[in-house]
């Protein structure tokens, strides 16, 4: 069913540095200012939503291939101290991670100690095992992969992911679904259909790479909320830059096959070259966009804070990956995915 997108109202998150109980994280807030995330419905009827999980099949799944390379346009606008100053104008908010049962998980502080890796399959199990997942779609009549995370939402059922994740080239991706937990094929958690799409404004007119971020609702299963079923992690906005950071994603391309989950973890830095993102020494390739990055991350616990996706690479520095600043813009996405009803 082919529909209009369509702009959706946004309610911004209380200000303040604090840290924000699950159940109220965007009920006591201000109408934010500025342009409103662009939505798109998907598959929000029941009959929609069966004949895209069908049409998932394992065989799909196994031979969707990454979206190609992003990277700044020509006439991108570099990282100035001027745009560091009005990214972190606005008070930082963190919504804290829920487990399975609902209830607000407080995530450790993540230690100095934390081991570097710039691609290494993650093998120490916990929170991230469950939240994190591959997302599959159609795009230009061919099956991609990207991936995602369950957060903390007021519906129990928002996915945060990169914007080209969820529209490129002028168009809202179809059959769009996440998988969590995906493992070498498996799908212990289930398929989970997309009822709603969003992402900024600045990507959806111009594919702005700086504001490449998106959420996306997906419909109950067998009766559940995605986060009933995998928990959900922390977000947060307008944080700090050039924090220690874990980034996680399921790489496609070579020489990653997109069967496990992958991370990296470092020292976040700034791009000095043609975006206002954060980078990170990451060799993970094609497949991994959207995947979270967290700050605070326990590697115990497998919690942390979502703060950026991955995003986008140079051609000629393949060891750096490029994540967008989590700030006001993509806090109204988050706000308006979590606001919206599930069918």
């Amino acid at each position: 069913m082919r529909r209009r997108a369509r702009l959706v109202p946004i309610i911004t998150l209380v200000a303040g540095s604090t840290l924000l109980p699950a159940a109220v994280a965007h009920s006591a807030g201000a109408a934010a200012a500025g342009p409103q995330p662009i939505g798109k419905e998907a598959a929000d009827s029941t009959t929609e939503q069966r004949t895209v999980r069908r049409y998932w099949t394992e065989a799909k799944m196994e031979a969707a291939q990454p979206l190609d390379a992003l990277a700044p346009k020509k006439d991108a606008v570099r990282l100035t101290a001027a745009a560091i100053a009005a990214q972190t104008a606005a008070d930082p908010v963190s919504v804290p991670a829920t487990s399975p049962a609902g209830d607000g998980v407080t995530v450790a502080r993540a230690s100095a100690a934390a081991r570097a890796s710039t691609g290494s399959a993650w093998t120490r199990g916990g929170a991230i095992t469950t939240t994190a997942g591959r997302v599959f779609f159609t795009y230009q009549g061919r099956n991609a992969s990207c991936s995602g995370n369950a957060v903390t939402s007021d519906n129990g059922s928002t996915v945060i992911t990169a914007g080209h994740c969820v529209k490129m080239g002028g168009a809202f991706h179809g059959n769009w679904v996440f998988v969590p937990g995906y493992d070498r094929g498996d799908r212990p958690y289930g398929t989970w259909v997309a009822t709603t799409l969003y992402t900024t404004p600045q990507w959806n007119n111009s594919e702005d790479i700086n504001h490449d971020v998106a959420a996306a609702v997906v419909a109950p299963l067998n009766g559940r909320s995605l986060t009933d079923v995998v928990g959900g992690q922390g977000v947060s906005f307008n944080r700090a830059r050039r924090q220690q950071m874990h980034s996680f994603g399921y790489p496609a391309a070579a020489p990653y096959d997109g069967s496990k989950l992958v991370y990296c973890a470092g020292r976040a830095f700034d791009d000095f070259l043609m975006s206002r993102d954060i980078g990170l020494n990451c060799n993970m390739t094609g497949g991994s966009s959207g995947g979270p990055w967290f700050t605070d991350f326990d590697e115990g616990t497998g919690l942390g804070t979502l703060n950026s996706v991955n995003s986008f690479k140079y051609g000629f520095a393949a060891g750096w990956m490029f994540g967008p600043y989590f700030g006001t813009e993509a806090q109204a996405v988050y706000e308006a995915a979590q606001g919206t009803d599930t069918p």
